[in-house]
Order: C-alpha cells, then sequence, then structure tokens
C-alpha cells in the first residue's frame, strides 16, 4: 500500500492521504507515483493543472517541483472558495491568485 495517492482525472490530478505514515515516507511515495504517471504518459504537461484533495505542507512541496516544470500554471482547490487558485503560473494568461472553476 502506498501512504499517498495520486490520480489524474479529467484534467484534474487528485490527492489523498492513504496508508498512515509520517512526511519522510509520504514525500518517498509521492514523488514515486508523480514519477509512474509521467513515464506512463498521463502527466504530459500543458498550460494549466488543476489540484485537488488534501496534501501535507512536505508533498505541496514535491508536487510544486515536479509539476511547474512541466505545466505552465498550477491551481489547488481552495474548499471554503469553492474555487481553483493559481498558485504557480509561468502563463501569461494566467495571474497568480487567479480564481477559475
Amino acid at each position: 500500500m502506498t501512504t499517498y495517492k495520486i490520480d489524474f482525472k479529467d484534467g484534474i490530478l487528485r490527492v489523498n492521504f492513504g496508508e498512515p505514515a509520517q512526511n519522510d515516507q509520504i514525500v518517498k511515495d509521492a514523488a514515486a507515483r508523480l514519477e509512474e504517471l509521467a513515464e506512463s504518459g498521463e502527466l504530459a504537461g500543458g498550460q494549466l493543472l488543476k489540484i485537488n484533495g488534501p496534501i501535507s505542507i512536505p508533498v505541496a512541496f514535491v508536487l510544486a517541483h515536479k509539476l511547474a516544470h512541466i505545466y505552465g500554471a498550477i491551481a489547488f482547490f481552495d474548499p471554503k472558495l469553492g474555487k481553483y487558485v493559481i498558485s504557480i503560473t509561468h502563463n501569461p494568461t494566467c495571474k497568480l491568485g487567479d480564481l477559475i472553476d
């Protein structure tokens, strides 16, 4: 079993905690799963990636580091706002802090 679940469905990276563990193991599992998705061609990059689900700060750093190189912008879902917040951008059509559906 894995300590962190990552799936790519309908253009959204869906993340969630798996088996109980500490962040030292969770970051390794998250990085390994991202590598699997990249190798399979599921995470091929693009203009925008939306991420939805619970995440620890160390895992957020792993995802940001790996994904910011292949996506023009990354947005995390904020349940309080009910929208995605642009958190990383190299895409001129997306501004930092923009809210999108």
